[in-house]
């Protein structure tokens, strides 16, 4: 297999990161050497996964392959995600405004809010007692 027919892209979620790799292939999603269904084990979080490759009908031409760090099962499936969005545009640019037109390819930029000092959380308070 060349080079040329492997896609390869980054996608990032709070803080999960995700390699996606787009071969030539069936359809099949795997996620870190694991059916992707056994991986993620929630469908809902399959969906999510598979949104980009349904909306521009590509689902049955490209071999999903990817690495997943990091977060929890929600934000790496999102990393995926736009990894995949990334990927296709790769493929074939001409898929780009489709994509972005539906948000695959913008990154969510919400992370975890700080702790602050003399606070219980990011914006919990302690208890105040007056007496």
């Amino acid at each position: 297999m060349a080079k040329a027919e492997q896609f390869h892209a980054i996608g990032r979620r709070k803080s999960a990161s995700a390699r996606v790799f787009l071969r030539p292939g069936n359809g099949t999603i795997t996620v870190n050497k694991q059916d992707a269904d056994a991986y993620f084990q929630r469908d809902t979080l399959m969906m999510i996964l598979r949104q980009p490759l349904l909306q521009t009908e590509t689902a049955a031409r490209f071999d999903v392959y990817c690495t997943v760090r990091g977060g929890g099962k929600s934000g790496q499936a999102d990393a995926v995600k736009l990894g995949i969005a990334r990927a296709l545009t790769l493929f074939d640019p001409e898929l780009r405004p489709g994509l972005k037109k539906t948000g695959f390819l913008t990154r969510d930029a919400r992370i975890k809010e700080r702790k602050k000092y003399g606070q219980r959380g990011a914006r919990a308070r302690f208890q105040f007692s007056k007496r």
